[in-house]
């Protein structure tokens, strides 16, 4: 059974039909009702269904009995199972995840993937950011459906605001990136300021949401709940994280840039 199912997902047409040419939205909704039902034989035959298409791995989790299919979702990790360098000139990745795409930003072009490329103007909407960053650098970190879908402070630093755009769930997986122009300004998001403690330089983290993931959450400010159809929206905060501190995490796996 897995064999197949492995096999129909691996094809990249039918992966990007499958979870794209549908009502994306809707399914979202859906997924994001039925993984918080807390009824014991919807959660096991969810989760059961769950390790059929991914390479669930439960053995870092701090628990590993669940209340849902969002409690496993989002679960912890054990104490210590990433351990954070704590050297200063260092930032370390704010997720677990799969390197998609890195290097330079060019005039403020950005690469998706080989052959494809986005303004990081559209991605972020801010004139000032784009101003202090179309020559910088970029990485795209890509958290797949079965990882640890929390994200943590990637240096002692301040989070000085927090721009929350609105958008669509595309799936952002590969089939998707090689058939859809622009799918990180196109879905939800949100554009993290953050100042370093230590030099005082700023870094961007920009959080997408995609196809089945029913938004994302931070854990120091509360969100909007039905994000999908609001109007774009700007705080300014001054939140103070440690090197490795929770920021939020991803209701399902998603791209951080």
């Amino acid at each position: 059974m897995r064999t197949l199912l492995a096999r129909l997902t691996d094809n990249d047409g039918l992966n990007y039909l499958l979870t794209n040419r549908i009502p994306r939205r809707s399914l979202t909704r859906f997924v994001g009702w039925l993984a918080k039902i807390e009824q014991p034989l919807v959660r096991d035959l969810s989760i059961a269904l769950w390790r059929q298409f991914s390479d669930l791995d439960l053995s870092e989790a701090r628990k590993t009995k669940f209340r849902s299919l969002h409690d496993c979702f989002i679960r912890e990790l054990k104490e210590g199972a990433r351990p954070i360098d704590p050297r200063p000139d260092i930032l370390t990745s704010p997720c677990d995840a799969i390197v998609g795409a890195n290097g330079r930003v060019v005039d403020g072009v950005m690469l998706q993937v080989k052959g494809s490329t986005y303004a990081l103007e559209e991605l972020v909407r801010d004139p000032a950011l784009v101003a202090a960053y179309r020559n910088g650098m970029y990485v795209t970190l890509r958290l797949t459906a079965s990882m640890y879908h929390r994200f943590h402070a990637p240096h002692d630093c301040r989070v000085e605001q927090v721009h929350h755009i609105a958008g669509d769930t595309w799936n952002v997986n590969p089939p998707t990136l090689k058939r859809q122009n622009r799918v990180f300004c196109r879905n939800e998001r949100a554009v993290l300021r953050l100042s370093l403690d230590a030099s005082g330089h700023r870094i961007v983290l920009v959080p997408v949401a995609a196809i089945l993931v029913a938004g994302l959450k931070l854990r120091f400010m509360d969100m909007p709940a039905d994000r999908q159809h609001a109007a774009p929206w700007v705080r300014d905060c001054d939140v103070h994280l440690a090197k490795g501190e929770e920021m939020g995490w991803f209701e399902h796996g998603s791209p951080i840039i």
